[in-house]
């Protein structure tokens, strides 16, 4: 028997992971991208991509509050729908945030130091790896340093740029391609994606049945309330065709607000944000990874645990080295459709898994499994034939991968 994880999170830590997985990777990565598939239909694209996230939250929420075990949707899916579909769940997370962690790296070296950002990258997931490993309350506790700097941060844009920006550039009158929107919103559904990082960790949270439920909408609701108005003031000040040529939207609102002191605030903020996403995305991660080598479908070494600091100490080094040569070599736009992709298959599986509970629970899982298929094959072609080959690979492995003994699990 391979010996549990330690139960340390309360509701409040919990919510400070889930938002530090959620802020720093929208805000500073997906507007711009976003803005530019939806032009003047971005600020319902958001609202299309939170309503999506919603239905997910709430389908993960009251599945960890059922099996609260490390491997959030692949461990819901394994037990309401079959190996089969938890497998897949979990190959889809595991591969997708794999990317998305890479991103939140290059994210930090692109502002740290531009000229080398993939060397900053590298040394970034090295240190929070590192950090991780020392036990997931000291991550915990660092998460919520970063989500305080962010939070200030974001607060003294939409302070600058409330008095700057015009209404009228909002766009709210502009022509609107409903492709477009589902497009925007599956690229900003990979900003809202960090909310059910509380069912990875269900392990180590405490009162798993009471906190996760209450810890994951509220962590939700924060981030939305977050995005919007910084969304609003961005597009306010930038306009919409000029927040989607913009690398660094939030800088650039700052300068057209004539708050150029407020310029190198945001790139600290900027790294700060993408350091606590990646914190956040590689316990996840790992977690899952643990989860699939305590079943077999990962080498069985994964599903070791660490004598003292009670962490998967094998899965947290592993992915670690893995999301370091990713970083290495990929390039950050790149990652965020297919993540997008990945993960939104990843929560089709939990909301179908939700389906299952009870009469309940099927309107909001069933409106969440149609938003994940709408959303998912609305990304770019690329993005979606790179994922569906990615997937398929994974269905190959699951084939050869039944034929190993399981590790045992608590």
């Amino acid at each position: 028997m391979t010996p549990e994880l330690r139960r340390t999170l309360g509701v409040f830590d919990a919510v400070v992971v889930g938002l530090g997985a959620m802020v720093g990777a929208g805000i500073f990565v997906a507007l711009g991208p976003a803005a530019g598939a939806a032009g003047a239909g971005l600020l319902p694209a958001l609202g299309v991509a939170a309503v999506v996230a919603y239905c997910n939250a709430m389908a993960s929420a009251r599945l960890a509050a059922r099996y609260p075990a490390s491997g959030g949707t692949y461990v819901y899916g394994r037990e309401r729908l079959g190996p089969f579909w938890g497998y897949l769940a979990g190959w889809a997370f595991v591969v997708g945030k794999t990317a998305s962690c890479a991103a939140m790296a290059l994210t930090v070296g692109a502002y740290v130091w531009p000229e080398h950002a993939h060397a900053v990258a590298v040394a970034a997931v090295v240190a929070l790896t590192a950090v991780n490993y020392r036990g997931v309350q000291k991550s915990a506790l660092l998460t919520r340093v970063i989500v305080a700097v962010v939070l200030a941060v974001l607060a003294a844009v939409v302070t600058a740029s409330a008095g700057a920006g015009r209404a009228g550039r909002l766009g709210l009158d502009g022509d609107v391609a409903a492709g477009g929107v589902l497009q925007a919103a599956g690229l900003l559904f990979f900003a809202f994606a960090g909310y059910a990082r509380l069912a990875t960790l269900g392990e180590e949270v405490r009162d798993p049945e009471r906190t996760i439920p209450r810890a994951v909408p509220i962590a939700l609701g924060i981030a939305l309330a977050v995005y919007a108005a910084v969304a609003v003031c961005v597009l306010a000040v930038l306009g919409a065709e000029g927040l989607a040529a913009s690398g660094a939207p939030l800088a650039d609102a700052a300068r057209a607000a004539d708050a150029d002191w407020l310029v190198p605030v945001v790139t600290v903020g900027a790294a700060v944000a993408a350091l606590g996403s990646l914190l956040s995305l590689i316990l996840g991660v790992s977690r899952t990874t643990l989860a699939m080598a305590r079943d077999g479908h990962l080498p069985a070494t994964l599903a070791a645990v660490h004598p003292r600091f009670r962490v998967p100490h094998h899965a947290e080094l592993a992915v670690g080295a893995v999301v370091a040569l990713v970083a290495a070599t990929a390039d950050v736009r790149g990652a965020i459709g297919f993540s997008s992709f990945c993960v939104l298959v990843y929560y089709g599986v939990a909301n179908a898994s939700a389906w299952t509970l009870g009469r309940r629970e099927r309107p909001l899982a069933a409106l969440g499994l149609v938003g994940c298929g709408a959303l998912a094959f609305a990304l770019p072609p690329t993005a979606v034939l790179a994922g569906v080959g990615v997937l398929a690979v994974g269905v190959v492995a699951y084939a050869v991968s039944r034929g190993r003994p399981a590790h045992p699990r608590p």
